[in-house]
C-alpha cells in the first residue's frame, strides 16, 4: 500500500505507528499488570493473564498489519497446518536476524499459544517492554558464566531452578516456549569460530530446551522446528520496515517430543544428556540439509 514512498520513509512511517501501537495497548497491559499485583488470587491472576495474552495477539496482528503496508514480500509458509492454539508447544528456530522473532510472531500468531522466550534479567528494565514482558509471565533468566560458576560454585544449578520456577507458570496455561537454539545469530565469523560441523547452522546449546521439558514434560510433548530462509541474505529489521524483504521462507515441522527425553534432569543424568544431544544433532543434520535445498530452490532476486 505504501510501496510507493522511498524505502527510508516507508520505514519511518511504519516504526511510528509500531510505536503508535504499542502505545496504545500499554495501559491496558499495564492495567492487567497492577491488577496482578494487587490482587494475587489464583483465579484472578489467571484471568488477567488470559486477557493480557489476547491483547498481546491483537497487539502483535496490528505490528504485521502495518509492516505488510510497506512490504511487497512473497511469503513461502508451509506446515502450519492442523496447529491448536490450546496445547503446548517448544518451538525452535534457526536464528539470523533482529527480523525473525516478527516474522515468526507473523506466522505463528492465533494459530498456537502466545510466543513466550527467555529474556535476560536485565532487560526487564527496558522502558514499557519491560512491565509488558513481566506482566505476561515472560521468564527472566540470570545467566552465569563458567568463569563466575568457578569462583561462585554455590551458584551452580540456579539457572534450572529459575527456569523449573518461570515454567511452574505456564503448566495452568497453554504456551508456546520460543528457544532459539544457536543462542545467538548466526554469521560466517562465528560459524567459523565455533568450527560449526553444519554449513548452514551454529552448533545448538542443548541446556536451556532439556531444562525447560525438564520442568513442563507433563505438558509438552511436541516440538514445533522452524526453519527461516532469506534467499537475499538475512535483513535487519529496519530493512523489513522499509520493505525491502523480498522473500521469505518459513517452514514449520512438528516433531515428537520423545517420552524418555521429557521430565529427567540434564545437569545430573548423565545418559539422558547423551540422548538429548543426540535426538537435537539429528534435527540440526535435517534442518542444515533443508537450507541447503532451499539455497537451491529459492534463488536470489535482484536488488531494487
Amino acid at each position: 500500500m505504501l510501496n510507493f514512498l522511498p524505502h527510508w520513509l516507508r520505514g519511518t512511517v511504519a516504526l511510528l505507528l509500531i510505536i503508535l501501537n504499542t502505545f496504545f495497548w500499554f495501559p491496558f497491559l499495564l492495567f492487567g499488570a497492577l491488577v496482578k499485583i494487587t490482587l494475587p488470587i489464583h483465579f484472578i491472576k489467571k484471568m488477567m493473564t488470559l486477557l493480557l495474552i489476547n491483547i498481546s495477539k491483537v497487539w502483535i496482528s496490528g505490528n504485521s498489519f502495518i509492516i505488510s503496508l510497506t512490504e511487497h514480500t512473497n511469503w513461502v509458509v508451509t506446515g502450519t497446518e492442523n496447529l491448536k492454539q490450546h496445547d503446548w508447544y517448544f518451538v525452535n528456530c534457526n536464528h539470523q536476524s533482529w527480523s525473525d522473532i516478527p516474522i515468526v510472531q507473523k506466522v505463528m500468531n492465533r494459530k498456537i499459544p502466545m510466543l513466550k522466550f527467555f529474556l535476560k534479567q536485565d532487560l526487564i528494565w527496558v522502558p514499557i517492554m519491560g512491565i509488558c514482558w513481566w506482566a505476561l509471565d515472560f521468564p527472566f533468566m540470570k545467566r552465569f558464566s563458567a568463569e563466575y560458576i568457578k569462583k561462585h560454585p554455590e551458584m551452580r544449578g540456579k539457572d534450572l531452578e529459575t527456569t523449573k520456577k518461570a515454567c511452574e507458570k505456564f503448566k495452568t496455561t497453554p504456551v508456546a516456549v520460543l528457544n532459539f537454539l544457536e543462542g545467538t545469530r548466526f554469521t560466517p565469523e562465528k560459524h567459523d569460530k565455533q568450527q560449526s560441523p553444519y554449513t548452514h547452522l551454529l552448533k545448538p546449546k542443548y541446556g536451556g530446551a532439556a531444562f525447560v521439558l525438564s520442568s513442563m514434560g507433563e505438558q509438552m510433548h511436541t516440538m514445533l522446528d522452524i526453519t527461516i530462509f532469506y534467499p537475499d541474505a538475512p535483513p535487519g529489521f529496519w530493512d523489513l520496515l522499509c520493505g525491502k524483504v523480498k522473500t521469505v521462507v518459513v517452514d514449520v515441522r512438528k516433531v515428537n517430543i520423545p517420552s524418555t527425553l521429557r521430565g529427567k534432569d540434564y545437569s545430573q543424568d548423565d545418559v539422558f544428556k547423551t540422548e538429548f544431544k543426540d535426538w537435537i544433532n539429528n534435527i540440526w543434520q535435517e534442518k542444515d540439509a533443508l537450507i541447503k535445498q532451499f539455497k537451491i530452490t529459492y534463488q536470489p532476486t535482484s536488488k531494487p
